[in-house]
């Protein structure tokens, strides 16, 4: 489908979803974005549904703004993902061996390593610049420089929630490697720092929802801002490069046989802001919940854990703010899942896949999201599908 355009104070809101499908909240969330001063587009995209601060799967476009609450607690979360010499034939028929080495090497939940992970162990992991964005931490708000250590434990760990790892099949039977992660703790105590500046200042008061409270171009505390928003992006980015390393290294323990190789692997961010120029405007592009998809970029659109995932390149679609969702899209809430289905729904649901069936993770249910080929469909204009992966093996935190 191409967008359907929707009225909004200063600017249209363009939806590729259907408005009909879309819970009140979140529209009105929308509405609320399209009052700000600052903002010259909107673009929603196909897995939209109501979250803290703005709405997951939305792109806003400012110029001289950016709103941190909207970016949200996890600066830089994101995908990666990368295809194995492995085949079907490779694997082993018990996989829960391969499941319970993978949460050996990498910590799950609220877990962090024993001592910091050094990159330079690693054969071939992109290490410039380590020490220098370490060096930057000195620069990052006082209010939570104690978390130093813990910040450096928790760099290759996954969190908990939507995040995972998977192993997958392509439908060529071609093994893939797939993680889902961001800032760790740190970028959430740097984001609800910031979001607590934004909130008292005084051209934010009359906003219709004080979650949308910016920091504006030239001001100490945009300076500031977008200093640590940056850091804890790169941490994320690394958080994710350490721990697909992680991953490998088992791979390769696990299948020497083999001797699996691995191609050229495809990262991206799904909460974040960048610097882009469209008609003509220098504008600052948060995507909440959404993957910037330029022409021929590669992206990773995951589903949940009993579903297909995409990886997909770019159509580069300016309408859209070359962009794409960042998955399938929660269709109820968590705490509305728990109540909705159970361990049995869940054992059912993932049937097949190597993955934790129990209480801790009902509100992940492929239930609770949307249809993702559904989703797919709605943003044929947006992407090419490049491959669809489906997981056997689902590591949760």
């Amino acid at each position: 489908m191409s967008y359907v355009e929707m009225p909004g104070a200063k600017v249209p809101i363009r939806m590729w979803a259907d408005p009909a499908s879309v819970e009140d909240g979140a529209l009105q969330q929308l509405r609320n974005v399209a009052t700000l001063p600052w903002i010259k587009g909107l673009a929603v995209m196909p897995d939209v549904h109501y979250g803290k601060g703005a709405t997951v799967g939305s792109v806003i476009a400012m110029q001289g703004a950016v709103c941190p609450a909207a970016v949200g607690v996890d600066i830089g979360c994101g995908m990666s993902a990368v295809k194995t010499s492995l085949t079907a034939n490779d694997l082993p028929g018990d996989l829960s061996r391969l499941r319970s080495k993978i949460e050996q090497a990498i910590p799950v939940g609220r877990g962090m390593h024993d001592s910091a992970v050094e990159p330079g162990r690693f054969h071939g992991l992109a290490t410039a610049g380590w020490d220098e964005f370490w060096g930057r931490f000195d620069g990052v708000a006082e209010a939570v420089k104690f978390r130093r250590g813990r910040a450096g434990l928790q760099m290759g760990t996954l969190g908990a929630g939507n995040h995972m790892i998977e192993i997958c099949l392509d439908q060529s039977d071609s093994v893939w490697l797939m993680l889902h992660s961001g800032s760790r703790n740190i970028g959430k105590e740097l984001a609800e720092h910031h979001i607590g500046v934004a909130q008292k200042l005084p051209h934010n008061q009359g906003l219709v929802d004080r979650d949308l409270a910016v920091f504006v171009s030239d001001t100490p505390q945009m300076a500031a801002y977008r200093n640590d928003l940056y850091w804890a992006q790169e941490y994320a980015k690394y958080n994710r490069a350490i721990m697909m390393a992680l991953l490998k290294d088992v791979i390769r323990k696990e299948f020497k046989k083999a001797k699996p190789t691995f191609a050229s692997e495809i990262s991206c961010h799904h909460n974040y802001v960048a610097e882009e120029r469209y008609e003509g405007m220098d504008l600052l592009v948060t995507r909440k919940g959404a993957i910037r998809a330029g022409s021929g970029e590669f992206g990773i659109i995951p589903g949940s854990m009993g579903t297909s995932s995409y990886i997909v390149k770019g159509l580069g679609n300016e309408k859209a703010f070359n962009s794409a969702s960042h998955g399938a899209g929660r269709r109820m809430s968590r705490n509305a899942a728990k109540r909705r289905f159970t361990v049995r729904d869940l054992e059912e649901q993932t049937r097949g896949v190597e993955c934790r069936k129990d209480s801790g993770v009902v509100d992940e249910i492929p239930g609770a999201y949307k249809n993702i080929d559904q989703v797919m469909e709605q943003q044929r204009d947006l992407v090419e599908v490049v491959a669809k992966l489906k997981q056997f093996i689902c590591v949760k935190g």
